[in-house]
């Protein structure tokens, strides 16, 4: 590695790091992304449930209240045009008790609020007609709902930057970021075994900080950033679980969320391209990385998926794969919502920086980095 310049350097290759990067590039900006990993998205972006979330839970108003729905249809769209596999299957919120039927017409109010289109209440004799394996005294369907390949969906975005004049480098590890007159000089070591951690200095007028769990550090080494400004980090880590049972349903399967049970949106079922079914995430909150998966969890998650799936035996469900989302609070008790960060709230000159990009940040992506180009200052 040699010493190199750029006009923008993007931190972090997941999904909203190559949105960002791509976006940039189209906008005929020079553009690096470097990520300290062996290929890009290989942290939150590629360990989750890879659901198009159509945007119905959150508090209206919000980033992720603002940029879900619409991420949703850029999503399509976009997979559409570039041939990466998406289904939309559609989404059904269950009710399986009376008791909780008033919080279906609560997340549809929220819904509808946040545009989420086509919410639909169905119970009943309609509800037994299109799912008649499920256990449920009503439901909230939502049509924009799906799944996407996450790894095709990054794979294009890495695809069209590249195409735009992007360079993106993996196994780069970023150091720190010193003031210059023109913008920063940033430290990068090489992760390459045969590079034997060569060093580089890249000259850069901006930094986009999208690191995900890296962000907090990232800010935290970047000179002209208030330290008081940097949100904490914690982990909330999610299990999955697969069968090889096939599964009665044509759409994802959502219990209602409950708070108790330390926040998320629940056990759900996914399904997969080939019709397959996947369970989860749960949500368990950790202080170590750690994706390994619990094989004596599976009578946890089958307590939640044999509420709608009755028939599912705990013996049906085997360990998956598990993910670990970037949280700014310690528990669920508070809301977070999407995190950035320009000069106005850090201090730092030309760094924008994003933090607790969770779920649905692979959604959003898309309307994400539009968001992030048109903030005052990014584009100047």
């Amino acid at each position: 590695m040699t010493d190199a310049a750029t006009e923008y350097l993007v931190i972090g290759a997941g999904a909203v790091g190559l949105a960002i990067t791509r976006a940039l590039a189209m906008a005929g900006r020079d553009v690096i992304l470097i990520d300290k990993n062996k290929n890009f998205g290989m942290e939150t972006s590629s360990r989750n449930s890879e659901v198009i979330h159509g945007g119905m839970y959150y508090p209206e108003g919000s980033l992720k209240a603002r940029l879900c729905a619409q991420g949703a249809r850029m999503m399509y769209d976009y997979c559409a045009d570039h041939g990466v596999t998406t289904h939309n299957y559609g989404k059904l919120i269950v009710a399986t008790d009376a008791s909780q039927r008033p919080q279906l017409d609560a997340i549809k109010a929220r819904g509808v609020a946040n545009n989420t289109p086509g919410l639909e209440i169905i119970e009943g004799a309609q509800l037994a007609e299109i799912e008649p394996h499920l256990k449920a005294v009503a439901a909230l369907y939502s049509p924009l709902s799906g799944v996407v390949d996450s790894g095709g969906y990054m794979l294009a975005l890495a695809g069209d930057a590249l195409n735009h004049g992007a360079i993106i480098s993996c196994r780069s590890q970023f150091f720190r970021a010193e003031k210059t007159p023109s913008g920063y000089c940033v430290q990068i070591g090489s992760q390459d075994a045969d590079m034997k951690g060569e060093k580089m200095a890249l000259n850069c007028t901006a930094i986009i900080n999208a690191a995900g769990h890296g962000a907090h550090h990232v800010s935290g080494n970047i000179e002209g950033i208030n330290p008081m400004s940097i949100p904490p980090h914690y982990m909330a880590k999610g299990q999955y679980f697969t069968t090889t049972k096939k599964p009665p349903f044509k759409h994802l399967i959502y219990p209602i969320q409950d708070a108790s049970k330390g926040g998320g949106l629940g056990i759900h079922l996914t399904l997969d391209a080939g019709g397959g079914a996947r369970f989860g995430p749960d949500i368990q909150w950790v202080d170590e990385e750690n994706y390994d998966v619990n094989p004596d969890d599976r009578i946890k998650f089958h307590d939640v998926i044999s509420s709608y799936w009755p028939t599912l035996k705990p013996e049906d469900l085997t360990p998956a794969w598990a993910g670990l989302r970037p949280k700014i609070y310690p528990d669920a008790s508070v809301f977070q919502d999407f995190t950035i960060h320009g000069k106005g709230e850090h201090g730092g000159d030309a760094v924008t920086a994003l933090y607790g990009i969770d779920s649905p940040g692979l959604t959003s992506s898309l309307a994400l980095a539009e968001y992030v180009l048109s903030l005052d200052g990014v584009l100047a």
